[in-house]
């Protein structure tokens, strides 16, 4: 069974910088994993920020944060990085890690399309 850990969130001022990292244990040689980042800020839906394809290594951003955010996967540390550069107030969130096996029949998928999950980390960007 995969197991996510996330880490990297933090307290930072806006156009500023931070990276998430996702620790995954557990991947299957023989599975095509999707992996990547959701958020939720308090009263909001959860929403996905960005995917990536761990073999293909093709990616999805949200509209709200391509161009300022890159996602990347080291596979030999099997872990996926988000590397989240010019900071705003409304990037404030609890960002989590998810994966799924599989290409998703909805893309992006939405929350419920995800299986694993790690713990939430928080990002707060500040004026």
């Amino acid at each position: 069974d995969v197991q996510l850990q996330a880490s990297g969130g933090g307290l930072v001022q806006a156009g500023e910088s931070l990276r998430l990292s996702c620790a995954a244990v557990g991947f299957d040689i023989n599975d095509d994993y999707y992996i990547g980042w959701f958020r939720q800020a308090p009263g909001k839906e959860c929403e996905v920020v960005s995917l990536i394809n761990r073999s293909t290594i093709s990616t999805y951003y949200a509209g709200s944060v391509k161009g300022r955010f890159t996602i990347s996967s080291d596979n030999a540390k099997n872990t996926v990085y988000l590397q989240m550069n010019s900071l705003k107030l409304v990037d404030t969130a609890v960002y989590y890690c998810a994966a799924r096996r599989g290409p998703p029949p909805q893309y992006p998928p939405p929350e419920g399309g995800m299986e694993y999950w790690g713990k939430g980390t928080q990002v707060t960007v500040s004026s």
